[in-house]
């Protein structure tokens, strides 16, 4: 009985240390994700800025393409 629970354990610990490098790698990457959703803003409002200065009365986004 006691060599299967030191099986179990060490099943257990294994499965452990997976989770904790799962949880490292969604946390690294909702960082990433956050730091892209920044960014990708900042150039759409720079962009929505740059479409306004131009004079154009309707932003490109809202065009339709011409071979509609």
């Amino acid at each position: 009985m006691s060599e299967k629970t030191a099986l179990l354990e060490e099943k257990i610990a294994h499965l452990t240390r997976a989770v904790e490098d799962l949880s490292d790698v969604v946390a690294d990457q909702a960082k990433l994700l956050d730091t892209m959703s920044r960014r990708l803003g900042a150039l759409m409002q720079r962009e929505a800025e740059r479409e306004a200065d131009s004079g154009s009365s309707v932003p490109l986004a809202d065009q339709r393409p011409p071979h509609w």
